[in-house]
């Protein structure tokens, strides 16, 4: 019996240490639970929540936001001009907005209590997609065509600057207003000719289209030199909470270059969290985004904005008729978050 109860004893102690280690790992962890909170903000993904947004829920997924004490609560976006509204009625926290849609619409003035701490593409995704068959294959064919488009967003936005370059008469179209989710059933059914579209949303439009090849016109064929979408806060929220800023911005960082290493894992991530498109789909976009993010043969960091090239979107913004001049490259953009 002594054995017994010497065993008992060494069983019992070995149990309460191996809680012990236990408890201190989940600490370790998810930091909160040993007395801190999280703050809860709300982020606006750019148009609907597509494929390429994977980013997020794999911050999210891999508790980046959590280890810099961030409860994220993602919504749908519905392009940048209303995605600014929105962040500037303090309707959200954090927002995906086009930088080139956001310098237009700073340029106008229509909105300017923002600032860009980011870029998630260093590449412009803009085109005008349709199906084949659809008699589009150049952007010649599109006068007369009806054309789906997000007020606001960025594609419609550009397309006067692109159709200039491109010599296309902008009012041979019928344009109609669509939100994105419908944009790839409508081109699956006819209803429509073409949308405006994200490169990297290939794989969804041929999924609807459930065998058909997509026609993919991407604007920066003509439109050089743009960045893509990047991440938008309030010009108040950076200079009452830089800390915060930075949070975010590392974690959703650290998402993005993630979901690029591994795009297939992202797409099971986006379908636990979304039911919009498969996992498939979803990594089959994040395959296309990966040289946009990366920047091509720019080279550039993750992330990184460079003044120099802001200065040159502005300049093919401004030399397109889309803004006034006097816009600075200062203007809407944070190249470095203040500590």
């Amino acid at each position: 019996m002594s054995i017994l109860r010497k065993f008992a004893a060494v069983a019992f102690t070995s149990a309460l240490l191996l809680t012990a280690a236990c408890d201190a790992d989940s600490k370790a962890a998810a930091p909160e639970e040993a007395g801190g909170t999280l703050t809860p903000v709300t982020y606006l993904t750019g148009a609907g929540v597509q494929g390429r947004e994977a980013f997020i829920y794999v911050a999210i997924e891999k508790g980046y936001f959590r280890e810099e004490g961030l409860d994220v609560k993602v919504q749908p976006g519905n392009g940048t001009e209303a995605n600014l509204k929105l962040l500037q009625a303090g309707q959200a926290d954090y927002a995906s907005v086009d930088i080139t849609a956001a310098l237009i619409a700073y340029g106008e003035k229509k909105f300017v209590d923002f600032t860009i701490v980011n870029a998630v593409q260093q590449l412009n995704l803009s085109c005008i997609m349709a199906l084949d068959g659809s008699g589009i294959s150049s952007p010649k064919d599109l006068a007369g065509k009806t054309i789906a488009y997000i007020p606001g967003g960025v594609v419609f936005s550009l397309f006067k600057a692109y159709g200039r370059l491109a010599g296309v008469d902008g009012s041979k179209i019928k344009w109609v207003v669509m939100n994105a989710q419908q944009m790839p059933q409508n081109l699956a059914a006819g209803s429509i000719d073409a949308a405006t579209q994200f490169a990297v949303g290939k794989p969804a439009v041929e999924a609807a289209a459930k065998g058909k090849a997509a026609v993919v016109l991407p604007f920066s064929t003509y439109l050089t030199d743009l960045y893509g979408n990047g991440l938008g806060v309030t010009k108040k929220r950076m200079a009452e909470n830089p800390k915060q800023v930075t949070a975010f911005n590392k974690a959703m960082l650290r998402g993005l270059e993630y979901a690029m290493a591994n795009p297939d894992e992202a797409g099971d991530i986006y379908a636990k969290y979304q039911k919009l498109q498969p996992a498939k789909v979803a990594a089959a976009e994040n395959k296309l985004m990966k040289p946009y993010v990366e920047g091509g043969a720019n080279g550039a960091a993750v992330g990184s904005l460079d003044r120099d090239r802001v200065a040159r979107n502005i300049a093919i913004i401004q030399s397109a008729g889309l803004i006034p001049a006097g816009l600075s490259p200062e203007d809407a953009i944070t190249y470095q978050i203040p500590s």
